[in-house]
């Protein structure tokens, strides 16, 4: 059975994940019941990775038993349904470097779900958060040198031939740019340092001058 399901509501797809922890809600989601499994509702206005699935990504990109690192955690929101994605059998490294908002990722997900360790770290040192080598790199960070960030993190922990997940925030980068050009400038940097992208995801109407670029290393 997928770990990620579909259903049409008024027109309109959503997303949901099988719930890790049944009965349980991280952000008062909707909980569904689909062939007597319980799944999760996973919303594209909170969550850039469900955007981009919407907008065409594979749902495959994380599979079931993946080691992800997740870099800019923030709340948990996402973490959470990528935890439900890869399962009992994987694992989500989630770091985020704001104490306060660390600690509710910790309370809201880590807590309750095994598959999720948390760091409260600085994704410009790896070193703080020293794990194996991961199947995939998660980068949402709101920073100017966000692509650099995700780079380094990659050639540090990446395995060969992994993928990396890169959401760009073009107002983060440069808020007087047209989004496109940063969104193109970001990709040949992925590109210069050797990875091969497979798509670049705009995110409108869910994120606005958002885009997710999916690349394998």
């Amino acid at each position: 059975m997928s770990r990620i399901q579909r259903e049409d509501r008024s027109g309109r797809t959503v997303l949901l994940t099988r719930n890790l922890t049944p009965g349980k809600r991280v952000y008062n989601e909707d909980l569904v019941v689909k062939d007597g499994a319980e799944y999760r509702t996973w919303d594209p206005f909170r969550s850039k990775l469900a955007a981009a699935i919407l907008k065409g990504m594979p749902d495959s990109v994380i599979a079931e038993g993946a080691k992800v690192l997740y870099l800019g955690a923030s709340t948990g929101t996402t973490a959470s349904h990528v935890s439900d994605i890869v399962g009992p059998g994987g694992v989500v490294v989630g770091v985020e470097f704001a104490p306060r908002v660390a600690r509710e990722f910790v309370e809201r997900v880590a807590r309750e779900r095994g598959n999720v360790i948390p760091f409260v770290a600085d994704a410009r040192d790896p070193s703080k958060y020293s794990v194996a080598q991961v199947d995939v790199v998660y980068c949402d960070i709101a920073q100017p040198d966000q692509t650099e960030i995700a780079l380094l993190n990659c050639s540090k922990l990446l395995r060969k031939g992994g993928t990396l997940l890169l959401v760009v925030k073009s107002r983060s980068i440069d808020v007087l740019k047209d989004p496109e050009r940063v969104f193109a400038e970001e990709r040949a940097k992925l590109e210069k340092a050797g990875l091969r992208v497979k798509e670049v995801y705009e995110l409108s109407p869910f994120e606005k001058d958002h885009a997710l670029i999916y690349a394998t290393g």
